[in-house]
C-alpha cells in the first residue's frame, strides 16, 4: 500500500515538472533580473526548423537589402563626386584603384581594405603621416577602439609590433589607471591604489574622451605603478612618459623611477580640461604617488617614443560602439590638442549580434550618427571600420556560424558605404563561415566560440597589417601617378 502511494506521488511530481517545463518553453528569450535568458525548447531535437533561418535564405535577403541601400547611397555618392574643385582628381584616383586592384566592391576574403570614400582617399592622411613621420615632430598615432575582442591587447599587441618593426617607435602607448584586463594584459605590468572607476557604460554624470573611462582619487593619497615587459622587443624601454589627467587643484605628484635612483616631485597645475605631465627620459618602470589627491581625476599614462608609431588600445568590455555617441566634444578637443590621432580604428559588433535577431537596420542608423560624431570630434583623423568576427553557436547538435554574424557583417559594410569610410572584413580574414570552429580547434580562440586567444589575435593582426600595407602601396603609387 505504501509503495502504491509513493508511486502515485512520483508520477504526480513528474507530471507537474513536465507541465512547468512546457510552460517555460512558451516564454520568449529575454532578460531576468539583468541576466540574459536563453529560450527553452524541449522539442528542439525533433522540431523541424524553418528554412527561412538558413544561411542561404539570409544571403538572398541581404543581397536584396544591398540593392535597396545602393538606390539611396549611389545618387549621393555621384553628387559628391561631381562637387568641388577636386572632383577630377577623385575620378582619376577611383579609376586608378579599379585598374590596380582589378576588383570592385566587397571583399569576402578580407585580403584588402574596401575604401568607400570619394576619390579613394579614406586613409590618405594616415599614409601621409607614415611617409612623413620624421618631419612631424611627433609619432604617428592610432587609436584602436573596441570591446572585449581586443581586451588585454589581443590583436592590438601584434598589430602594434608589426607597425613598430616597420616604421619605428617603442612602447605600449596609452594605459588606463586600471581596467578589467589589467591582471592579464601581458604588454604592461601595472598596479593601482586609491581610485574609483567611472565608465560611460554605467555613469553618465561625467564627461568622457576616447577611453570611455575616468578615475577619481577617493582619498588623500592615491598611487599607480608600472613596469615594462619584454614580450615584444619594442616594449622594453621608452623615451617618454606622459600622465593624462582631467581635474587638479593643488595635487602633488611624486614620480620615482630608474629603480628609485631618480625622484621627481611636482605640483600639477590646476585644470578642468584634459592635460598631461611629460617626462622625457629612458624609462622602464616607475611609481607615481599623488598627495592632496581627493577629487583628483585622471585618465592614465602613456609609455612611448616621440617618433615612429604609437598604437593606443581603447577597449571597453560590453561596448557596442553606440556609446561613442556620448563622447564629449570639449574633452575630445582637449585630447586632440595634446594627443592627435592620424587613424581611429573601430572594432565593434560582438555585443550586438543575437541568434534571435537578423535585422540590424536600427544599429546601422545609430552607428552612422556615431561615425559622424567621431569625425566632428577628431576632424584630422582617418577612420577605419572593422567588421564583426566569426562567432559560432550550437544548432541541431552542430557548432556553426551564427546567422546573425552575416547580418551584422552586411550591416557594418552598409555603414561604411553610407559614411564613405574604409572597411575591413575581419570575418572574411578569419576564413569566413565556420572559421571560429577551426580557430577553437587550433587553440586560437576560447571555447565560448566568440573570443580570440593571443595566438588567434596574432593571425588577425597579421592579416590587418597586410591589408593596410597593400592599401598603402596603392596610395603611394597613386600619388606618384597624379603628380
Amino acid at each position: 500500500m505504501e509503495t502504491e502511494n509513493n508511486l502515485g506521488r512520483l508520477l504526480a511530481l513528474l507530471l507537474i515538472t513536465l507541465a512547468m517545463c512546457l510552460g517555460l518553453s512558451g516564454l520568449p528569450a529575454g532578460t531576468l533580473f539583468g541576466y540574459e535568458i536563453k529560450k527553452i525548447d524541449l522539442l528542439s531535437d525533433i522540431r523541424i526548423k524553418e528554412k527561412s533561418s538558413s544561411l542561404d535564405s539570409l544571403r538572398v535577403l541581404l543581397e536584396r537589402q544591398d540593392q535597396e541601400t545602393d538606390s539611396v547611397i549611389m545618387p549621393e555618392r555621384t553628387a559628391l563626386q561631381g562637387a568641388g574643385s577636386g572632383s577630377a582628381v577623385s575620378l582619376v584616383r577611383d579609376s586608378l584603384y579599379n585598374v590596380m586592384s582589378s576588383v570592385q566592391g566587397a571583399d569576402s576574403a578580407g585580403i584588402r581594405i574596401e575604401d568607400y570614400s570619394i576619390g579613394h582617399t579614406g586613409l590618405r592622411r594616415f599614409f601621409a603621416a607614415l611617409n612623413n613621420s620624421g618631419e612631424m615632430g611627433r609619432p604617428v598615432r592610432i587609436a584602436f577602439m573596441g570591446d572585449s575582442f581586443i581586451e588585454g591587447d589581443i590583436v592590438v599587441a601584434d598589430f602594434r609590433d608589426a607597425l613598430q618593426k616597420r616604421f619605428g617607435g617603442h612602447g605600449v602607448g596609452f594605459v588606463p589607471v586600471t581596467s578589467d584586463a589589467a591582471q592579464f594584459r601581458p604588454t604592461i605590468d601595472q598596479k593601482e591604489e586609491g581610485w574609483t572607476t567611472y565608465s560611460v557604460l554605467q555613469n553618465r554624470q561625467y564627461t568622457y574622451a576616447l577611453s570611455g573611462m575616468l578615475f577619481e582619487a577617493h582619498q588623500d593619497v592615491a598611487g599607480l605603478s608600472f613596469k615594462t615587459v619584454d614580450r615584444y622587443a619594442a616594449l622594453k624601454r621608452v623615451s617618454s612618459l606622459k600622465f593624462l589627467y582631467t581635474k587638479s587643484e593643488q595635487t602633488e605628484m611624486q614620480l620615482v623611477y630608474h629603480h628609485a635612483a631618480d625622484t621627481l616631485t611636482q605640483v600639477l597645475p590646476p585644470t578642468l580640461t584634459i592635460s598631461q605631465f611629460v617626462l622625457n627620459d629612458t624609462i622602464s618602470e616607475g611609481c607615481l604617488t599623488f598627495r592632496r589627491a581627493k577629487g583628483f581625476r585622471a585618465l592614465g599614462l602613456a609609455l612611448e617614443d616621440d617618433k615612429g608609431v604609437v598604437v593606443d588600445n581603447y577597449s571597453l568590455r560590453g561596448n557596442s560602439g553606440l556609446l561613442l555617441e556620448y563622447l564629449d566634444p570639449a574633452d575630445c578637443e582637449s585630447l586632440n590638442k595634446i594627443r592627435p590621432y592620424d587613424l581611429i580604428i573601430l572594432q565593434y559588433g560582438l555585443n550586438v549580434v543575437n541568434e534571435e535577431m537578423l535585422e540590424y537596420g536600427w544599429y546601422r542608423q545609430r552607428m552612422v550618427g556615431v561615425i559622424g560624431h567621431i569625425q566632428r570630434c577628431f576632424p584630422g583623423s582617418d577612420l577605419l571600420l572593422l567588421s564583426v568576427s566569426d562567432r559560432a553557436y550550437q544548432h541541431d547538435g552542430e557548432v556553426s556560424t551564427m546567422p546573425a554574424v552575416l547580418a551584422m557583417l552586411h550591416t557594418q559594410r552598409q555603414i561604411a558605404r553610407q559614411t564613405h569610410i574604409p572597411f575591413w572584413n575581419v570575418f572574411g580574414a578569419m576564413g569566413g563561415e565556420n572559421s571560429m570552429v577551426r580557430y577553437v580547434e587550433n587553440n586560437w580562440a576560447s571555447k565560448d566560440y566568440t573570443h580570440l586567444s593571443f595566438r588567434g589575435g596574432r593571425e588577425i593582426a597579421k592579416r590587418l597589417m597586410n591589408a593596410l600595407m597593400a592599401e598603402k602601396a596603392f596610395y603611394d603609387e597613386a600619388e606618384k601617378t597624379i603628380r
